[in-house]
């Protein structure tokens, strides 16, 4: 049972988030979910009526944390991932400067401002013990989720009975993610004139000019580059494939998984970062990646995907059902604003 608003008291949520990125829309989601709750919503940390703060990852304005922390209003930190990418392969010095700067202020909030922290996933959990170490204060595993009367299987779209179509859903795509999107291609190269049928990518998104280039020349004719595409618009493309491939590599939390499940779409991928919390063994299929993701090497385990997306796509219409059924047990958005309305009022 929800804790009622007092009449006098609000919820400050940081920072100001807009665009394409998942804490924008998980922001979005959240503050209407509360709202319809009664909570007035903001973005003052400063306001008198503050009876608790939600940090979104991080935010810059450090003096304002510590001037509520010392008034006695709780912070609570929701933690993704963290930056890795650029350690790895080059991306410009400033994406450098910028993805370092950005994991050292998220862990001093974890360290020093948080009361509580909320990781979107265990993979998060683990990952930010391994690499900053524990802290003391309370710590718990929200996932994220959708309104699963909007991203539904109801609606007039059906994935295309003459050709295989599958579908990549990212909000930006850059160099650093050339490995996840080649995966991509291969799977589509793999179902190719599958029992006659030809196959095709649709990929969504910010994607660099490099990334088209070298996917064009790899799979010419074979990818279609949607753009940027509302959010509005997403449960009708979902309902649209047959398979959702998610290609980010660690993925923490990903919404477009979660967005997938909720719409009867299942998701294939590799079994690493967040993906086997949230796909399980219903939501579509997963394969370990064979080698070390952390040092973007080439998985291994490229043909076992491509037959078990094969042997998925072969059982019709039960996979789809298996992963709206999941996302019902598991991302549902009003359990998801309880969660974080506890932690956020514990005291």
């Amino acid at each position: 049972m929800s804790q009622p608003a007092p009449e006098s008291a609000s919820l400050c949520l940081l920072p100001r988030l807009e665009g394409l990125g998942g804490p924008a829309s998980f922001r979005g989601r959240l503050s209407a979910a509360l709202m319809r709750r009664g909570w007035q919503v903001h973005q003052n940390p400063d306001d008198s009526a503050c009876r608790a703060i939600l940090v979104i990852a991080g935010t810059r304005d450090l003096p304002a944390l510590w001037r509520a922390r010392r008034r006695g209003v709780r912070i609570v930190q929701r933690l993704d991932g963290m930056n890795w990418l650029h350690r790895r392969c080059f991306t410009g010095v400033r994406h450098f400067l910028r993805s370092e700067l950005n994991n050292a202020l998220l862990a001093y909030i974890r360290r020093f401002l948080a009361d509580a922290v909320v990781y979107q996933s265990e993979f998060s959990r683990r990952w930010w013990e391994r690499v900053y170490g524990r802290v003391e204060h309370p710590a718990e595993v929200i996932y994220n989720a959708v309104d699963l009367q909007e991203y539904s299987p109801q609606g007039v779209e059906h994935p295309p009975a003459d050709r295989w179509r599958l579908l990549v859903v990212e909000g930006h795509l850059h160099r650093g993610n050339w490995l996840g999107l080649e995966n991509a291609l291969d799977l589509t190269r793999q179902l190719d004139n599958w029992q006659g049928k030809p196959a095709e990518l649709w990929v969504t998104g910010d994607v660099v000019e490099e990334l088209r280039r070298r996917a064009e020349e790899q799979l010419p004719g074979k990818v279609r580059w949607l753009g940027v595409v509302p959010r509005r618009d997403i449960p009708a493309l979902d309902r649209s494939a047959h398979v959702l491939f998610s290609a980010e590599l660690n993925p923490p939390c990903p919404n477009a998984v979660i967005e997938a499940l909720a719409c009867g779409l299942p998701v294939a991928g590799f079994a690493e970062g967040g993906l086997p919390e949230l796909v399980g063994g219903d939501g579509g299929v997963l394969v370990p990646w064979g080698s070390d993701v952390w040092k973007l090497q080439t998985p291994l385990s490229r043909d076992a995907l491509a037959e078990s997306v094969r042997q998925l796509l072969i059982e019709g219409e039960a996979p789809r059902r298996r992963a709206r059924a999941r996302a019902e047990r598991m991302f549902d958005l009003e359990a998801m604003a309880e969660g974080y309305l506890r932690v956020l009022l514990s005291e």
